[in-house]
């Protein structure tokens, strides 16, 4: 779409206002609103100017002007807004350099697609996330100096299956029996049918929707691969429409990766595949009917996975996804079909075209514009450095003994370990200029002070559980 097409959108949809969104920091959309008429051809250029000291990780107060350059194509119609609203997302410059913003996560994401191109190894990455989320009817938490708790609730949970209803109605869902039972157990398929036919009224191609594995109302919505950048903002709109749809029906959603303690969390299992010319590059004679090129992406992916997770598992709650038992892989290790494995090669069909690396670790809390880049990097440097992944794992690795486990590689424990991984293990992301090292410190110093420490200095609910009467 140009800038004139979507001055002509606006006459035909009678558009009254015009909503422009970026990224934070750490991966949440944030917006200001004009009047329709401010938005001439002149400002897809020019841009409009907003203070950016208040975004988390970006300005200081003395740099705070910024300007924000609307991008025609990312235009849709907010299906949420009571007044008609366009609403676009848009590059963040400098405003007297007119220089890409460094910290912006956009432009990290371009940036790794230029880079991916100069390097002459493909011209598109492919990205396809399928991002998990947990519907809820009710949610309550505080932490202060004397207090900390939280409640969530859900119709579908299996605690509630002697709660006064007036009627209850029985059919709850146990633990880990989420996938796929049919309603009236699934209690959400009209809800994420709603969010589904939502996501194609805004442009993005779904591929199906369903009830997740855990009880409580966890769900999945899958979208269709797309190129790195647009996947990325087809990610934050795929968040904000599923949020504002719960609203709307008086529920609540969150993407916190695990929210309810013995049973499965919520995942963000990521696809990549490279291309060239129109022509896939992970399909060849090889294992799982991989290329060189895909094993040496597998292998470059595998190597870096510490220092990945960083972005892809960026919250202290990210850590209590990944152990054993609630089908996270916790071991850095690649199969095909078994979901075991940090990376699987999907087997589901044998065209060339469908052949990608689905890498499981990461979860959908992560900023998806670094998450997708810094996979993109690690993949790029297996391929220029030749890195093998070593053999296969198409055992169950939850029941290999002990002794044979213990030479697999393991993901990081905690935030912390991640963090840390990653600033020993960052080189791979500067090639290019596409994570600078101010953003690769400016992360690890929000994580640490932000995150790490806050945490570690509150007192937990279960420590009173384990040591009140110590």
């Amino acid at each position: 779409m140009t800038p004139r097409e979507v001055l002509a959108m606006c006459r035909e949809k009678e558009i009254k206002a015009v909503d422009l969104r970026f990224t934070d920091f750490l991966g949440i959309w944030q917006h200001f609103t004009v009047p329709v008429g401010k938005l001439e051809e002149e400002v897809f250029e020019d841009g409009f100017g907003f203070d950016g000291s208040s975004i988390r990780g970006w300005q200081s107060i003395n740099e705070s002007d910024m300007l924000i350059v609307p991008q025609p194509e990312t235009a849709f119609v907010d299906p949420f807004s009571a007044i008609p609203t366009l609403a676009m997302i848009g590059n963040v410059q400098d405003p007297i350099t007119r220089e890409d913003y460094s910290r912006d996560p956009r432009n990290v994401a371009r940036k790794a697609v230029n880079y991916l191109k100069s390097t002459r190894i493909a011209d598109t990455c492919f990205i396809g996330p399928e991002a998990e989320f947990f519907v809820f009817d009710d949610v309550r938490f505080e932490q202060n100096a004397h207090e900390g708790f939280y409640h969530v609730d859900s119709v579908e949970a299996e605690w509630n299956r002697g709660a006064d209803e007036m009627p209850n109605l029985g059919h709850k869902l146990r633990h880990k029996e989420g996938y796929f039972p049919c309603p009236p157990s699934d209690q959400l398929m009209d809800l994420r049918t709603e969010m589904m036919l939502t996501m194609i009224a805004c442009g993005i191609d779904v591929e199906a929707q369903h009830h997740e594995v855990a009880t409580a109302g966890q769900c999945e919505i899958d979208m269709r691969f797309s190129d790195l950048v647009k996947m990325g903002d087809q990610m934050c709109l795929y968040k904000y429409i599923v949020k504002n749809v719960a609203a709307r029906a008086g529920r609540t959603v969150t993407f916190m990766p695990k929210p309810i303690f013995g049973d499965n969390g919520s995942g963000m299992h990521t696809h990549l595949s490279l291309w060239l010319d129109g022509q896939p590059l992970f399909a060849g004679t090889g294992y799982a009917g991989l290329s060189e090129m895909g094993m040496h992406a597998i292998g470059g992916i595998l190597a870096h996975a510490p220092a990945i997770l960083a972005f892809s598992n960026p919250t202290t709650n990210s850590y209590k996804r990944l152990v054993p038992g609630y089908e996270a892989p916790v071991n850095l290790a690649y199969s095909q079909r078994n979901r075991s494995a940090a990376c699987r090669i999907p087997m589901y069909s044998a065209s060339p075209k469908t052949k990608r690396v689905e890498f499981r670790c990461p979860d959908p809390s992560c900023n998806p514009y670094f998450t997708f880049s810094a996979l993109l990097m690690a993949a790029i440097d297996g391929i220029q450095n030749k890195i093998d992944p070593g053999e296969p794992l198409d055992r169950d690795i939850y029941d290999m003994p002990p002794e044979e486990l213990a030479g697999v590689p393991k993901a990081p424990a905690s935030l912390e370990e991640a963090v840390a991984a990653l600033e020993a293990d960052h080189e791979f992301l500067l090639r290019g200029d596409v994570f600078t090292a101010d953003v690769i410190r400016t992360w690890v110093r929000m994580k640490r002070h932000k995150e790490i420490d806050p945490m570690r200095l509150r007192p937990h609910p279960y420590e009173f559980c384990l040591y009140y009467d110590c």
